[in-house]
């Protein structure tokens, strides 16, 4: 983490302006009031103070975070660092390794169950909550509530998952309302496809747990160990595979849920009349909508028809038109698809920008490659979500990705100011937690466990057995917590960060056969009719010297003239420069700091 030192004292004495996109975002919604700055957090985590972290640990020996756990002062840490919206992942009941049958909840089956916590996109109960989160197991739904409220009273929105495209294979709910009906309640099993059924089947044919699967770890047992799940006949798994033993790398604690495609016959799709799959679904969200929850990260969502959304979409904004949709999404070839004809408000950058970025930050790609991205989405860029971490991706400072949290910080400024889109902070990216430690069933491989009971090391340092003021960082996590809180207060501060232009400058400064500044480096501009913004990046661990140039058609549409005096003011790291009169079309020499981070606001001296 020494880099982040070196960023957070770098010298600041550059800059430039910007022109602006060619074409114009053809969604007919307003310009944005708000840049949506998401905090995630795995909630059975977030707030455990236990340090025990003993692979496959119950709930009592690793210990496990409840709702009540995130109380004002966390949120007050949360709304200061410049947040708008908190994903609460895992709120919804799923499979896990733990006995609640005193309170009515039907006991898992272990060998269908991934890790002893189990995993959060393994549902067993679209209206219920997860018993774990609860203090008060009885209550835990008001104790859910109670969450959602303090979140709104704090200024901050609720973001919760949905999962539509799989549930987890012992599906039974205990809380749905009065005339709802369990998936396969209705079901002809008889049959491998019917547009009418909730699931696939494979007739005959009987469920087979995966070879070689050893839930808990030879070491650990439970009653409902035993190598066998009764299913008869087999359902396909969440990842489409239709085989009665699934690999054990398939997604085999979760079934298939059947929108009216035939998965096995040329994909022919049957959605009139309305599958009974949609509106089951479409009731489930309306049931948390009613929650007063603010939006919904949608799992998988290419897995499931976009007609379905289409469909489901406006329903849902009929009974809150300020609800949100983000689609975790990975074909580029579809995001237009998902956001005009599927309805989603957001979707994931993970495939483009994130990929890229991350071969960055290992001196793997080029900065160049980053306006090709935007270019490619500049009429939808800011539906695209940007991060750097989640649940389901590598730790910065893990072994597996840059190992140092610093390494990172050009890429999270690339993140957070390249457009209007949201951003995302996964927590303990702040304070640069590595995801070490054997937790139980995803082994050691640089993310944090959402398969088991652990906690957190260096965001529990953080969170200080309650008090959520830091008091057990190290100094430089401290530096680099403050930068993140600099940063992302930033995206709220700035109207050309919500809602302005953006435009490259790294193409005005490589001439052919003229290298003008390293490839490591990345500069670009994002500006209103009132505010002009340059961004400079060095993702080198060297100091580097670009000499940036702002041509005359791009100083043309910032309204600035050349003839004059500008004054440089870096808002995200401190100081000022004056660039004197001709220096912005000739180039302005920056002699970049390693990993040095700059956004500068551009002004006319007197």
């Amino acid at each position: 983490m020494a880099t982040a030192l070196l960023i957070l004292s770098s010298c600041l004495f550059y800059a430039c302006t910007s022109p602006p996109p060619d074409k114009k975002d053809v969604t007919p919604t307003a310009v944005p009031q708000e840049k949506i700055v998401l905090y995630q957090i795995i909630t059975r985590l977030f707030g455990n103070k236990k340090t025990t972290n003993k692979p496959y640990g119950t709930i009592e020996e690793n210990g496990v975070g409840k709702f009540n756990d995130i109380n004002d002062a966390a949120l007050n840490a949360i709304r200061d660092m410049g947040f708008t919206h908190v994903w609460y992942t895992g709120v919804i009941e799923h499979a896990l390794v733990n006995d609640y049958t005193a309170y009515g909840i039907p006991l898992d089956d272990a060998d269908v169950i991934k890790g002893r916590a189990g995993s959060p996109y393994s549902i067993k109960d679209y209206y219920d909550v997860n018993p774990d989160l609860a203090e008060d197991v009885n209550n835990r739904m008001g104790e859910f509530e109670s969450l959602v409220r303090r979140t709104h009273e704090k200024g901050l929105k609720v973001i919760i998952d949905f999962v539509p495209n799989h549930v987890a294979r012992f599906y039974q709910s205990d809380a749905k309302p009065e005339g709802v009906k369990d998936f396969g309640t209705d079901d002809d099993d008889t049959k491998a496809f019917d547009p009418g059924n909730n699931f696939y089947y494979l007739p005959g044919e009987a469920f087979r747990v995966p070879s070689g699967y050893d839930p808990l770890g030879a070491e650990n047992n439970f009653p409902t160990k035993d190598g066998k799940f009764e299913e008869h006949p087999a359902k396909a798994t969440g990842n489409d595979k239709f085989a009665a033993q699934p690999d054990v790398n398939d997604w085999f604690e979760a079934v298939k849920l059947n929108y009216g495609v035939d998965l096995q016959n040329d994909r022919t799709t049957h959605f009139d009349p309305v599958p009974d799959t949609w509106h089951k679904m479409r009731d489930i969200l309306l049931y948390w909508t009613g929650k007063q929850v603010d939006g919904f990260r949608c799992d998988m969502a290419e897995m499931v028809p976009v007609e379905f959304w289409a469909w489901v979409i406006p329903q849902v904004k009929q009974a809150n038109p300020d609800i949100i949709f983000i689609a975790e999404i990975y074909n580029p070839a579809q995001y237009r698809n998902y956001i005009h004809t599927g309805k989603f408000d957001y979707l994931y950058d993970k495939v483009q920008l994130y990929d890229t970025l991350r071969l960055l930050i290992n001196g793997q790609s080029s900065a160049d490659h980053i306006a090709g991205i935007q270019h490619s989405l500049e009429d939808i860029n800011r539906h695209m979500l940007h991060f750097l971490e989640n649940h389901d991706e590598q730790r910065i400072a893990s072994p597996f990705f840059a190992g140092e949290a610093g390494k990172a910080l050009p890429a999270m400024v690339v993140s957070a100011a390249i457009d209007p889109g949201p951003v995302m902070i996964y927590f303990g990216q702040e304070v640069g937690e590595p995801g070490a430690g054997v937790a139980g069933f995803s082994g050691e491989d640089g993310r944090t466990t959402h398969f088991d009971y652990w906690g957190v090391p260096e965001h529990q340092k953080w969170m200080n057995d309650g008090a959520f003021d830091g008091g057990k960082l190290t100094h430089e996590q401290n530096e680099l917590r403050l930068f993140y809180i600099r940063l992302l207060r930033l995206c709220n501060s700035h109207e050309a960060l919500i809602s302005g232009k953006y435009t490259d400058l790294n193409r005005y400064n490589r001439k052919p056969g003229e290298e003008r500044y390293s490839d490591r480096i990345y500069a670009f501009l994002r500006y209103t009719q009132d505010e002009q913004l340059l961004v400079v990046v060095n993702f080198e661990t060297q100091g580097l010297q670009a000499n940036i140039l702002i041509p005359e058609n791009v100083l043309q549409e910032l309204n600035l003239d050349p003839a004059n005096r500008y004054r440089l003011s870096d808002v995200l790291m401190g100081g000022t420069r004056v660039v004197e009169a001709g220096e912005m079309q000739s180039g302005i020499t920056m002699e970049l700091s390693p990993l040095a981070t700059h956004i500068f606001k551009i002004e006319q001296t007197e």
